[in-house]
Formats: C-alpha cells, sequence, structure tokens
C-alpha cells in the first residue's frame, strides 16, 4: 500500500489529477488511514498506469472510461477496444491534416515575407485576413487538443 505521494511518483500523474480520475470515477476511492490518508494498492498503480497511457496517446476521458470497462471484462471480446483504437487513429490523422495544412500555410506565408516594414509585412498581412490564406486549413481549429 503506498500514499497518493508515492503513486504520483510511481506513475507521474500529479496528485491533482489522481483526486480528479477519483472523483470522476476512473479510479475507486482508495482505503483510507485513520488519519484519512489514502492509501494505494498494485491495482489502482496499474489503473491509474493505464489511463495516464491512454491519455499520452490522446484518448478523450471517455474513451479512456470506456477502455477501463472493457479491460474489467477479460473474456469479452476485443472488437469494442478495436473500434475505440481505430476512432481515436481517425482523430490523429485528422490532427495531422490540419497541422500539415497550417504548417504548408505558414511557409507559404514566409516565403512571401519581404522583411521590410511591419506596414509591407506578409505575416502580419495574412494574419489580418484569413482571406490572404490559400486555404487547406481550417480557420478557427483548436489544434492544442484540449
Amino acid at each position: 500500500m503506498q500514499t497518493i505521494g508515492k503513486l504520483s511518483a510511481a506513475t507521474g500523474v500529479k496528485v491533482p489529477t489522481i483526486r480528479y480520475y477519483e472523483q470522476v470515477g476512473l479510479l475507486p476511492q482508495p482505503a483510507r488511514t485513520q488519519g484519512n490518508q489514502r492509501l494505494y494498492d498494485r491495482r489502482a498503480v496499474q489503473r491509474l498506469s493505464f489511463i495516464r497511457h491512454a491519455r499520452d496517446l490522446g484518448f478523450p476521458l471517455d474513451a479512456v472510461r470506456e477502455l477501463l470497462g472493457l479491460a474489467d471484462d477479460p473474456d469479452r471480446s476485443c472488437a469494442a477496444a478495436d473500434a475505440i483504437a481505430r476512432r481515436q487513429l481517425h482523430e490523429v490523422n485528422a490532427r495531422i491534416q490540419r497541422l500539415n495544412a497550417l504548417r504548408d500555410e505558414l511557409e507559404r506565408m514566409l516565403r512571401h515575407c519581404a522583411c521590410g516594414t511591419i506596414s509591407e509585412c506578409r505575416v502580419i498581412e495574412v494574419l489580418g485576413s484569413h482571406a490572404h490564406c490559400q486555404g487547406g486549413h481550417i480557420e478557427g481549429a483548436d489544434l492544442a487538443g484540449d
């Protein structure tokens, strides 16, 4: 059994995040000492490591919840897990396409910059009006992933 601090160190997940995962039901409520300190067993370490790895791969919390449910039923077909992973792969590919389009637009913008004054700056001009873009990237796209 280990404390939340040791669990955090073992998994690389910050303490507030561990508490959040407990709050939203991804991690079961841990046992407590008489002093009300959380105590985690080996299964909690494994489950939190699973969550962290899934999050590192970009799976949203709802998908992580689904995957955990599947992991808790080892005799079930893995078709549902495959479908969730396929959905995530589709999202990653779509994000890569948007990032490539943004990279291309930024490169084009910089190629056409004469490096003169701000009043003649192509970067400022293009950023001032989406109409100056060649297109291909999505106006207002959220690529931060959050």
